[in-house]
């Protein structure tokens, strides 16, 4: 009932569920009328409600009065939410003061809830804006730097560049919903690593691998770009050798698994904590970024696990549900 109650009023007390939720209380108080009433005093009511003179008059005043003439009490409770007056509760019937008081309560947690769920789903899109915006001006210079120089010698590898390129970005800034497939997310990464490869040249050998039935997994948009783009520029750039990065996907159980390895640098253990808990380097905050939107998504149990150690390389596994009820591309 809680959550239900939590669904109906997260448009708030004027929303379109609010007259739901007046009902699922009425039920639960077992009263003959209750409604819900916003700031403008609009009522929304379930069961039979009170005199329309006389309830106006308490959801203006949220005051308690009884009626004469052996009609039924009114009863009104303000609804403050995070110390701020929301609205009302009204009911009308015989029913104990202390139980429309912890009616009230319940409506009010319920209120609060789905005012922070609305603040996490804004902080949560507003991160995936700007790890849209955070194309690395490094990789874009050199990238570009590499396909002119090859227009006279390749003309057709670098028209082939050229395009990967703008799928790249055409991907990366697309303006489209919250969520993708793995299939999509493989795609760009292959196009992302076939640019790496052009300008890191020899430097860089990749391997990916993906069983076929994970690809129609539906998962957040760009959750896989920010971990090979981090595995390449923390992990094979620094080192002066070559190195490989591997990106993998596979089916255990209910679960979707993808992992993506570097034999690169590696890091101190306690470094790639920092960087997931976003106190990190400038430019590892796509790690931070990635590991909140999948707890976001799938609860606190889920997120990235960065397995390092300096000189060691680094492998990051993303495991998510093959399938999220409300999560789908």
């Amino acid at each position: 009932m809680a959550r239900a109650v939590v669904d109906d009023l997260k448009d708030g007390l004027s929303g379109s569920g609010a007259r739901t939720a007046a009902r699922r209380m009425r039920v639960l108080l077992g009263v003959r009328g209750l409604a819900l009433a916003d700031l403008s005093g609009s009522l929304l009511w379930s069961g039979r409600p009170g005199p329309d003179e006389a309830t106006g008059t308490l959801v203006e005043k949220v005051l308690h009065t009884e009626l004469p003439g052996g009609r039924p009490p009114l009863l009104a409770v303000p609804l403050h939410v995070n110390d701020e007056l929301a609205g009302a509760l009204v009911i009308s019937g015989e029913v104990r003061r202390a139980t429309v008081r912890e009616a009230a309560a319940w409506i009010v947690d319920a209120l609060e809830r789905a005012r922070l769920e609305a603040s996490a789903d804004r902080a949560a899109q507003a991160e995936l804006r700007a790890l849209r915006a955070e194309i690395s001006p490094h990789f874009v210079y050199n990238a570009l730097t590499v396909i002119a120089s090859l227009v006279r010698s390749e003309p057709d590898r670098a028209r082939e560049l050229m395009v990967d390129f703008a799928d790249y970005t055409r991907y990366s800034l697309a303006r489209r919903g919250d969520y993708t497939t793995v299939s999509d997310e493989f795609h760009a990464i292959e196009t992302y690593l076939a640019l790496q490869r052009a300008v890191l040249g020899d430097r860089l050998r990749v391997q990916i691998r993906v069983a076929p039935e994970v690809l129609g997994v539906a998962v957040p948009y760009l959750v896989l770009q920010p971990l090979v783009e981090n595995a390449i520029r923390h992990g094979i750039e620094p080192h002066s050798g070559s190195g490989l990065v591997q990106v993998s996907g596979e089916a255990e159980g209910g679960d979707c698994v993808i992992s993506v390895e570097d034999d690169g640098m590696g890091m101190d253990p306690a470094e790639a904590k920092a960087v997931l808990a976003g106190k990190g380097s400038a430019d590892s905050v796509g790690l931070a970024n990635v590991d909140r939107r999948l707890r976001h998504v799938y609860g606190p149990w889920y997120g990235l696990v960065v397995e390092t150690a300096v000189r060691a390389g680094t492998r990051v596994v993303v495991r998510v549900p093959r399938f999220q009820p409300g999560v789908m591309p």
